[in-house]
């Protein structure tokens, strides 16, 4: 097919580091010759990158790709992703479907849609994924004030419910050269802030002479880039060195953000988790003592397999005690071919909702005691693109979103903003 001229249109689920690599993807076809247009245009290729992180990312991609099949009959549709490298033929099998590329070869969709013949399906490319040891570097560069870059793929932790390992394989690393150039390419676009991302950030250094605090004192050195964060990080690779050195860092924000998927200890050992939850509390501890303003978010699982009514009261008093400022809430789905299917014990799907809701309740409880305790202060706003309308929106140093009357001047800006009720924006 000669893509040249094609109007190619982009749908990312899932995680923001599919964000990152759609990005890439997008700018592999765009040398290529490509238009990219909106999803809801008429495209002459929809490429798709999915999620398979619960059995409901799989449900929603699927029906996603349906939808766009029936409005745009005439188009090729490309899935790659997650979903892609775990179910690669399932994909395949769904009539109007002509690409799909696992983790070895998403990059490449380029190369592929140039040997592809009128409305052929390619056989579904998926790799030995514990075999995969090249690292791609990627970035998002769609919204002009932040771009998320990826540091960091695979995971060598095979937590009992988790099939991200089997998705993304082995730990492995970009070089601080490679990162330092992607930076300065970000920076020459005017972006004003990066967040570092990967499957597991923190193990970022495995097969490079480097290790994560390394990186992040070089990158601290940076005057092109006025903002770094930190994506996701597991609780037993945030050093006391990584949390000192935030606090006195001059670009890194204080934010942070810990897998803690149960705050019962029975329950973490089940999930294979590599910590306690003694160890998660030290560590709430330290950065609250060392960053007394940091936000800190959480990420736990409700209704785990095993996890009895009394194990979820033992997590959800303990989640409660900790001084956090926001909870993401994750029902446990089942995923195939993990080990935690052969753990007896399951809850049914309404308790698991009632756990889940109960968790939510304390999630908005904490962020707005978190975000009003900074009322009447002054803190530093990057506010995003000013869209239509009267506001404009952007984010605190410390994670606070902040919504206010557009002024002329304030987009892609950190401006010295005093925080009120009526400018606090906490939609969850």
């Amino acid at each position: 097919m000669d893509i040249a001229g094609k109007k190619v249109a982009y749908i990312t689920l899932g995680c923001k580091l599919n964000f990152s690599e759609t990005s890439t993807i997008k700018h592999s076809l765009e040398t290529e010759g490509t238009q990219t247009v909106g999803e809801k245009e008429d495209a002459d290729i929809f490429v798709i990158n999915t999620c398979s992180v619960t059995d409901m990312a799989e449900k929603k991609g699927r029906q996603l790709i349906r939808k766009i099949i029936h409005h745009h009959p005439e188009a090729y549709i490309v899935v790659v992703g997650c979903y892609a490298q775990l179910r690669a033929k399932e994909l395949l099998a769904i009539d109007g479907v002509n690409l799909v590329l696992g983790a070895n070869d998403k990059f490449n969709v380029p190369h592929y849609l140039k040997h592809l013949q009128e409305n052929q399906k390619h056989e579904p490319h998926s790799c030995d994924i514990f075999k995969l040891s090249d690292f791609d570097l990627a970035y998002s560069f769609g919204d002009r004030t932040r771009c998320f870059l990826k540091i960091q793929d695979g995971c060598d932790y095979f937590c009992t419910y988790c099939t991200i390992p089997f998705a993304r394989g082995r730990s492995r690393s970009a070089t601080i050269p490679q990162i330092l150039q992607a930076v300065g390419e970000v920076a020459a676009k005017g972006i004003r802030e990066i967040i570092l991302t990967g499957v597991n950030t923190g193990d970022f250094g495995r097969g490079t002479p480097w290790d994560f605090l390394a990186l992040l004192r070089q990158l601290d050195q940076r005057e092109d880039i006025e903002r770094f964060r930190i994506s996701s990080i597991e609780p037993n690779l945030l050093t006391d060195e990584i949390i000192e050195f935030v606090a006195t860092s001059r670009h890194f924000m204080p934010h942070f953000h810990l897998p803690l998927q149960s705050g019962n200890n029975e329950v973490l050992k089940l999930m294979h988790r590599r910590y306690n939850r003694e160890l998660f509390a030290s560590k709430i501890q330290k950065i609250k003592s060392a960053i007394p303003h940091a936000f800190i978010g959480v990420d736990t699982i409700a209704g785990m397999r095993g996890e009895t009514r009394a194990y979820f009261e033992d997590a959800r008093d303990f989640i409660q005690s900790l001084p956090i400022s926001r909870l993401h809430v994750f029902p446990y789905s089942e995923r195939q071919g993990t080990k935690a299917l052969e753990i007896p014990l399951t809850v049914p799907p309404q308790e698991k909702h009632l756990r889940v809701e109960e968790l939510l309740q304390i999630s908005s409880e904490k962020h707005r005691n978190f975000c009003q305790q900074f009322i009447g202060q002054q803190r530093p706003v990057l506010f995003e693109d000013h869209k239509p309308g009267d506001f404009i929106y952007g984010f605190t140093d410390n994670y606070i979103r902040i919504r206010q009357t557009c002024q002329p001047g304030w987009s892609n800006q950190v401006i010295p903003t005093k925080i009120t009720e009526e400018s606090l924006y906490m939609e969850e």
